[in-house]
Order: C-alpha cells, then structure tokens, then sequence
C-alpha cells in the first residue's frame, strides 16, 4: 500500500489529496473519503483509508476547499454546494485513473461527511455505494419543527446579520470550545479530540467563518436518503451519539429504499468512530464486506 500525493483540480481549486493504492492487482474498487466539519484529510478520515487500502481497495483523501492545503477563498468556511463539486472532481479523477475500476467507487463520509456523502450520491450516478459513518443529517425542515417557524426564521436573520464585519470582512469563531463558550461545536469530547488529543493536526486550525453556521443550518441532507435509490447504502452508527443523533441515522436507514444496511456500534461517545481501535476496526470490516458485495 503506497500513499501518494496528488493534487485534484475541482473547477479551479486545488484540492490537495492522498491516494493509497493497494497490493495487487488493478483495476481496483475505490472509496473517495469526506470528513467532519472542518477536518483535513489526516484526522478522522484517515483512520478509515489505511485500513481499508490494506484491505484492497484503492483510496482517495484530501482536503475540501477552503480548508488545511487546498486552495479556496475565504478560508474556513463551510461551502456545501462547493464540496459536492470537490466530490465529484474527486469521483472524476479516480474513473480518468487506469488502475480504478470505474463501476465500483464508493463514497464514504465521517460525521458531517456523511451528509455530504449521501447527498453527493443523488446527483451522481457514478457513485457505486454510499457509507455513512457517525453520520450527522441536516434537514431544515427538521430544526424548523424543533424551533417553531418564528424562531427559525429569527435565527436566520441573526446569523446573516453577524456573518460580516462592517468592512465586509468574514467574522470567524471558534470551531470548537472546552467550556462551552462560543463556538461552532462546544464541548469538552469535541474539544479535546481537536486540541489535545488523536485530531491534533498541523493543518486544521480551529476557526471557522460564522457564515458556516448558516451554510449549514439551511443545507438538506436528510432528504437526500430519498433519493438515493437504487444506489446501497450502508449506515455505521453509534448507539451513544450526543452530537449526531442515531435517531437520525435510523431515520436516514428507514426511508432509504434501495439495497441498505444499518450495523450499531458500542460506543461511548461520537469521537469513538474517530478513535478507538476496536471500533474502528468493527467499522472497518463492515464497511469492506458491503462494498465487496455482503448486503446481510
């Protein structure tokens, strides 16, 4: 298995990625990763391409625009019509490669990836198979059940009004938080993960724009399992999740109507899928089985 770096050119941005290719013999089936909120390519999603390269199958990782060595502008901000272009560059740039097997690339998104991931795989019929890791969906229609419309649209009118600075600069905020201040995810799990423990990396940087909150708050996902048919789905969650609900997952399990999966993992905590070895390697191996074609 060697790591390669290459460089992706998603409609004028350079996406800087991480190929590992396997022992064997090509073609091969290939996963394209997508990550949590923020990430670069080695934190969270690395633990699932080098397992799975060892496993046999080609693997592609990089960093979304704006965010860690990508180009992008302005940076740490969340682009969600952006990151469905960079991953369907990335879904491009696997099928242009002689040692990939066109008809059986994957996307396979970690946290927020999963979304990502899902929603991707609607308007991309290349995708062979979509796996949801820790998944976080974001429905709007969801949060405006939960606010009630009034406060919902309150919201948007704050989060708009602060996104800038008189000069027009973007305003940023902190990705993460230990004490629960202000933040984009606060939180002792979260923080601690970024900052002190497996997540440390020199490439992320623990800002983001506040503009990102709004991004996110009115980009479906969630409906996206809907859609997705005829295309498999595999959902890998954590029975104990406080920051992406596994209510959400099995929602997301439910109204899919093509081939699926849902397999529940023992967890403590959401930055377990991240980080605990046993877990990981659970994940791992249900992830090659429905890609090599096990649906049970």
């Amino acid at each position: 298995m060697r790591p390669t770096p290459v460089v992706l050119d998603s409609e004028g941005c350079p996406l800087a990625a991480t190929i590992r290719i396997p022992d064997g013999s090509p073609p091969f089936p290939s996963i394209v990763f997508t990550g949590p909120l923020s990430s670069v390519r080695d934190q969270a999603v690395d633990v699932y391409a080098e397992p799975l390269a060892e496993r046999g199958f080609l693997t592609l990782t990089f960093d979304h625009r704006n965010f860690g060595t990508s180009g992008g502008l302005p940076r740490q901000h969340e682009d969600p019509a952006g990151k469905l272009v960079d991953l369907r560059t990335a879904v491009t740039a696997l099928r242009d490669r002689q040692d990939v097997d066109p008809a059986r690339i994957a996307l396979c998104g970690v946290s927020l990836g999963a979304g990502y991931a899902l929603r991707a795989a609607t308007i991309d019929p290349r995708v062979a198979a979509v796996v949801a890791v820790a998944g976080a969906f974001n429905s709007p229609l969801r949060m405006m059940q939960l606010l009630g419309p009034g406060p919902y649209r309150e919201l948007l009118l704050k989060l708009l009004a602060t996104a800038h600075h008189t000069n027009g600069e973007p305003a940023y905020m902190p990705v993460v938080s230990a004490d629960h201040g202000p933040a984009m995810v606060a939180g002792d799990e979260q923080y601690s993960y970024y900052m002190t423990g497996p997540g440390r990396s020199q490439h992320w940087v623990n800002r983001i724009t506040t503009a990102s909150a709004y991004q996110l708050i009115t980009f479906d996902t969630l409906s996206a399992a809907e859609l997705i048919a005829p295309t498999p789905v595999l959902v890998v969650h954590g029975r104990k999740d406080d920051y992406c609900s596994p209510e959400l997952a099995r929602t997301v399990f439910d109204r899919v109507a093509g081939p699926k999966q849902l397999v529940w993992l023992d967890t403590d905590c959401h930055v377990d899928l991240y980080t605990r070895p046993p877990l990981v390697a659970d994940a791992v191996d249900a992830i090659a089985s429905f890609l090599a074609g096990d649906r049970g």
